[in-house]
């Protein structure tokens, strides 16, 4: 089981190391009820004002995560269990708005959707409803999917890279993370 407050106290303390390490934004990649709350808490008693928060308020329990989990080896951890109690459910979009409106009240400057590509939709409800900075995360799976298609010869790497950017954009997201950051910036160079 997850211990939310204990976790909300190790999210403050890792918010203010990054803050004093001179961070602009810190992000934390949870689902801690009251998080945000606690990091804006903490970050402005310490005369952090000007650090944002980027919170993941719409973080879905994902399959598109298995590549990143099986790289760092957490895959076998989560044993029989699984982050589906505490990340959101994939069939609900209702529940991002209201876990968005809590982050914002609470003094997130900015939210993250979490996969993107499958929850385009949830980026631009959550653009059009709250008009902050949103954000979407191009996770693992979602890069490894385009990585193999074109490594088959089945998809063009650039194009489909590009479109998937373009999705994004398209879909109300302001950035992207993305593994394929330097990709892009590299093609970006050479055609600007």
């Amino acid at each position: 089981f997850v211990q939310n407050d204990e976790t909300c106290v190790l999210l403050v303390r890792q918010a203010l190391v990054q803050a004093e390490a001179g961070v602009d934004i810190v992000a934390p990649s949870d689902m801690m009820d009251g998080r945000i709350a606690a990091i804006r808490t903490a970050l402005e008693a310490n005369q952090y004002i000007y650090t944002r928060i980027m919170a993941y308020s719409a973080k879905y329990a994902s399959a598109f995560y298995g590549p990143f989990r099986e790289a760092v080896g957490s895959a076998t951890n989560l044993g029989k269990s699984s982050k589906n109690t505490y990340q959101m459910d994939p069939a609900n979009s209702d529940e991002a708005l209201r876990e968005v409106a809590l982050d914002l009240a609470e003094g997130a400057d900015m939210v993250m959707v979490k996969p993107g590509m499958p929850y385009l939709d949830i980026v631009r409800r959550v653009k059009d409803e709250f008009r902050v900075p949103t954000f979407a995360y191009q996770v693992s799976g979602e890069y490894a999917m385009i990585k193999a298609a074109a490594q088959n010869g089945w998809l063009d790497h650039d194009k489909t890279m590009l479109e998937s950017m373009m999705a994004f954009k398209r879909a109300g997201a302001d950035g992207v993370l993305t593994y394929f950051a330097r990709d892009v910036a590299r093609l970006l160079k050479h055609t600007a």
